[in-house]
């Protein structure tokens, strides 16, 4: 904090949340990890004190060695009665911190243990983080209904459900990006985020290669430590595809307000960030049929069969030769995300649940009676739900 080359979507929901409870008055400070080669970005972030602390450059074992480092900094100079820790693979910590009198809070937005970017021991400590996770904190918080879902069934306990906002001042966008990479508005696709197996890069990059016309597909981000995934990624021979690196901010913004359409080709998500900021924006949206994208873009998404690059094809050419038609999907998903998703109410929410209440979005979002909960339940080819169009 602030955003950095290699941050994801935890460091953009730490970005949002922690100056708005600055703001109503806490006590707040935010621990930052600097990779080998990283300096520090300041002391303090629109009303945020930040702790630096290094750490290494082997994924996985990254995160542990600075959540250890964390960890004894807040023990040893008592740096907060409330503690927020994002991810569960860091809940052995959160059970340390509790036995010292913290009260602990963990956000988990997935089933970390079947992410592929794992190796097989990576996933085993993942898989028995989430009995920590679930019977070690004072609360744990979940961004998409679906895992909470799970983990209420799986482990037989409540949990809270809290999403991400969707607010950008588009007014604030920066459209100097457009003229530095060459783009024209309106006549270009986007991705933003890590290219890691997860996110389905290796769908998007041949589907869009089978594409006809001019539109641009730009790939903006990268991975945090470079990977022969992402090597194969950028070694497409489609002179369309741009790579601009990481882009953040006011900039990135003015990305998604002039892209034709954003796609979000994940095989695994939480509640996503930046797709709810694309339909906060009205920016149309394509996307696979998981069932937590679903839940995001409910009937307001141009949705493809997970995995499948043929369909993922299909709906791209479909969207090309139909803009009226994704102009009106892309003002019903502006419309869906200012009725149900904002940071000022993500905020307050947070604050009753770090209290000892609960979020008021479990009332919001039925455990039994959504009907996206039931769609999760039933098989996932029936094309009744959403947008999910067949090949043309």
């Amino acid at each position: 904090m602030p955003l950095r080359p290699g941050c994801a979507g935890a460091d953009k929901f730490a970005l949002e949340l922690l100056p708005r409870l600055a703001a109503q008055g806490h006590s707040v400070v935010g621990y930052n990890r600097l990779y080998p080669g990283q300096e520090p970005l300041g002391d303090a972030h629109a009303g945020v004190r930040l702790r630096n602390f290094r750490t290494v450059g082997y994924k996985g074992f990254d995160t542990l060695l600075h959540s250890a480092k964390c960890t004894w900094d807040i023990l040893r100079h008592n740096t907060g009665d409330v503690i927020h820790i994002q991810n569960g693979g860091n809940s052995i910590f959160g059970l340390v911190l509790r036995l010292f009198g913290k009260k602990v809070f963990i956000s988990q937005d997935g089933a970390d243990w079947a992410r592929s970017k794992w190796p097989w021991y990576g996933k085993a400590y993942l898989w028995v983080s989430s009995f920590l996770t679930a019977f070690g904190p004072n609360a744990v918080i979940f961004d998409n209904v679906f895992c909470r879902h799970d983990f209420e069934k799986r482990f037989k306990r409540r949990f809270d459900f809290i999403p991400f906002g969707s607010d950008v001042d588009a007014a604030k966008a920066d459209e100097s990006i457009l003229e530095e990479l060459g783009l024209v508005k309106g006549e270009y696709f986007l991705f933003v985020g890590r290219f890691i197996p997860d996110k389905g890069l290796q769908y998007l990059v041949p589907a869009y290669e089978k594409t006809s016309g001019s539109k641009r597909l730009l790939l903006v981000g990268g991975s945090p430590n470079p990977s022969a995934f992402e090597a194969g990624i950028r070694a497409t021979q489609d002179p369309r595809i741009l790579f601009p690196g990481f882009v953040y901010g006011a900039k990135t913004h003015a990305l998604m307000k002039n892209a034709y359409a954003y796609i979000q080709p994940s095989d695994i998500e939480g509640l996503s960030p930046v797709v709810l900021e694309n339909m906060g924006l009205g920016t149309p949206v394509i996307c696979s049929d998981i069932v937590e994208n679903r839940y995001v873009v409910a009937d307001t998404g141009l949705l493809f069969r997970q995995g499948n690059v043929e369909h993922l094809h299909h709906q791209l050419e479909h969207a090309l030769a139909s803009p009226e038609k994704m102009r009106e999907l892309a003002e019903r998903g502006r419309q869906r995300a200012e009725a149900h998703f904002s940071w000022a109410r993500v905020t307050e929410a947070h604050e009753i649940v770090f209290r000892g209440g609960e979020s008021p979005y479990v009332d919001s979002v039925p455990r039994e009676s959504d009907p996206l909960l039931d769609v999760h339940e039933k098989d996932a080819g029936n094309d009744s739900t959403a947008q999910r169009l067949k090949p043309h």
